[in-house]
């Protein structure tokens, strides 16, 4: 828990507005599993790990803003390879045209007929690999379907295979030849966050074991797919109390009053933060979300949609904390 705020404990004991039915549950180890086999391949990293997993129940899409070389792609590939899912790649270029992502219909003179060539976008995880370096108009070609998770190609609606999971990475914006995300683009990532540098002990590891990337082909599924559909089933149905319900209503509202910011955060955030509290709690073994839950999720899912006036530039996780802290458990 963060410092200035009560304990979990204290808030079931104290506060019987969040005295509500959350049972512990028996430990999730298949999720467990892909956590700790992932830490084997990305070192010191756990927190952003248990976000991205935490992402994918909740069944939103994760950006990724980086420098290189710090290990986003290899995030999205083990992934999808411990979670037993297809995965596709594409990498985004200047000259990358619609088409390429979606696909295209080609005429059979045989058949005296056309037939659709889908793009790569038709994978169950999907990398769009250095996002901000394609135009936005080619950024736009994955608006429907990260928001509907279907594609509309030459008129006609295609469905996307489930879980349809995207993960897209970003170079910061100020490098040569990067685009920045319009605020729509952004907002279809439920979660952002930043790998950055490895802890001393963790980068003497990976000096010691070498690159990361070749030990992938040795991963395995951990789950099936049908087991990672219950357990997103199942986090949908965790328990938020009327009173968390309020306390997530303060901190919209006070986003919106905070004078650092040029706009504060909209209802859809909202479902958000609720779905990846929702998913945190299901990670900690536990039937019903807490405050804790939501301030550990809040920066990951507010910070790319608030802009601070000063900087002009997107939020930093400081100053969504400082927003907390602005804001009284109810």
């Amino acid at each position: 828990m963060r410092s200035g705020f009560p304990s979990s404990a204290n808030l079931c004991h104290d506060c019987r507005h969040f005295h509500a039915p959350f049972q512990i549950m028996v430990a999730i180890s298949p999720l467990q599993a892909v956590l700790d086999r992932a830490e084997q391949i990305i070192f010191g990293k756990r927190q952003a790990l248990r976000l991205a997993l935490a992402c994918l129940l909740a069944r939103g899409h994760l950006l990724i803003e980086d420098l290189p070389g710090l290990g986003k792609t290899t995030l999205a590939q083990l992934l999808a390879r411990l979670l037993g899912l297809e995965f596709s790649r594409i990498q985004f270029t200047s000259d990358l045209l619609p088409a390429d992502i979606l696909g295209l219909s080609i005429y059979e003179r045989e058949n005296s007929s056309f037939r659709f060539l889908p793009g790569p976008i038709f994978a169950q995880v999907l990398l769009a690999d250095e996002i901000n370096r394609a135009t936005p108009k080619t950024q736009s070609a994955l608006l429907e379907a990260m928001e509907e998770r279907q594609v509309t190609v030459e008129g006609e609606t295609r469905p996307l295979p489930p879980p349809f999971f995207v993960i897209a990475t970003q170079n910061p914006v100020h490098q040569v030849g990067a685009f920045p995300l319009p605020e729509s683009q952004l907002d279809r990532f439920l979660v952002s966050l930043q790998l950055g540098y490895p802890d001393r002990a963790a980068e003497r590891a990976l000096l010691v074991s070498g690159d990361q990337r070749q030990k992938l082909e040795t991963v395995s599924a951990c789950l099936t797919q049908e087991d990672l559909f219950r357990h997103q089933d199942a986090v949908s149905a965790r328990f938020v109390s009327p009173a968390l319900l309020d306390y997530v209503q303060d901190l919209l509202e006070a986003s919106r009053r905070w004078p650092q910011f040029h706009h504060g955060l909209s209802p859809r955030c909202g479902l958000g933060i609720l779905a990846m509290a929702r998913a945190w709690a299901y990670l900690e073994g536990r039937e019903a979300v807490l405050p804790d839950d939501l301030q550990t999720v809040l920066p990951s899912v507010a910070c790319h949609r608030l802009r601070a006036r000063e900087a002009n530039a997107h939020a930093r996780p400081e100053d969504v904390e400082a927003l907390i802290r602005s804001v009284p458990i109810p």
